[in-house]
């Protein structure tokens, strides 16, 4: 994406600015007073995703959202920092540069897996482990033959450097766009779809995507489940066709202090596709994990 054609017609633009943490160049949306909450989107996303959650939000808390590295408008330093350990460090990092010290870190799919690595190394005010809630949490393998070829596959198409473009300059990227999110069970209107074929059709964003997706890596993180001492809400959408609803189930009852929520009627993308409906839920739950840090009401 480039950031002086693109950036003035994206989703929050106004709360957008460049921050220099190397190894990258960031792109980072922030927003409100009171408790921070840092915002991390899924694998092939942005900060766009949580256009319709930002504005429910930002009159009771700080809201930080970052695009990762490589994707959206944030410039990889290095391709060999997009797996998870890589990822976790370098937003440590950037959260340490910036004094952002979260309430609660909140991650969709892949980014759900980032906030409980996160939620080991940052402390919050209070000097505890940042809350962490996940949607749609990607904290499981693919079954089956997916699970051992889908990786393969990353890997191989992440070296090839004119796989990013074959991608990004096919015809139709809307048609592509809607056939991608239909396939995880959600439903985005007009504007959710030309974001995401907008995003598709950029070959350094898809490039970005293909190499976070060969190096990642969670089973050291599945493994280090039981010893996660942060508080987690996992939210799951029963219609969610990408991440089955039971890959969280497992996880809650893992975790040593975790609840599970679940919501029918949507799929992958449900904080996208009902935001009024996640909102709230955010804000009900930080307030009972940290009953000492009023939140301001207002949604």
């Amino acid at each position: 994406m480039d950031w002086a054609r693109d950036l003035p017609d994206w989703p929050s633009h106004a709360l957008s600015r460049r921050v220099s943490c190397p190894p990258h160049a960031w792109h980072v949306q922030e927003t409100g007073r009171g408790p921070t909450l840092l915002l991390l989107h899924g694998a092939g996303s942005s900060t766009h995703t949580w256009r319709g959650i930002v504005p429910l939000l930002a009159n009771r808390v700080h809201l930080v959202a970052l695009d990762l590295p490589g994707q959206g408008f944030t410039q990889a330093g290095t391709r060999h920092r997009l797996g998870l350990n890589g990822m976790t460090e370098d937003i440590a990092s950037l959260c340490n540069r910036e004094g952002w010290r979260p309430t609660a870190i909140v991650g969709h799919s892949a980014g759900a897996c980032l906030a409980l690595t996160l939620s080991r190394i940052l402390v919050t005010p209070e000097g505890t482990p940042p809350a962490v809630i996940g949607i749609n949490a990607a904290l499981g393998h693919f079954d089956g033959i997916a699970g051992w070829l889908f990786p393969v596959l990353a890997k191989l198409m992440a070296l090839n450097p004119l796989t990013a473009l074959a991608f990004s300059a096919g015809p139709g990227p809307l048609r592509r766009a809607e056939r991608l999110i239909a396939g995880t069970g959600s439903h985005l209107d007009a504007e959710g779809l030309r974001l995401y074929a907008r995003l598709i059709s950029d070959r350094a964003h898809v490039d970005g995507t293909l190499r976070m997706m060969a190096s990642w890596t969670i089973d050291p993180l599945l493994d280090s489940l039981p010893e996660i001492a942060a508080r987690c809400l996992l939210i799951t959408a029963s219609g969610d066709r990408a991440v089955p609803p039971q890959i969280s189930a497992q996880a809650a009852r893992r975790l040593r202090h975790a609840q599970l929520c679940k919501i029918d009627g949507f799929g992958h993308l449900v904080h996208e596709e009902a935001p009024e409906r996640i909102a709230p839920l955010l804000c009900d739950w930080i307030c009972a994990a940290n009953p000492d840090r009023s939140l301001r009401s207002g949604v």
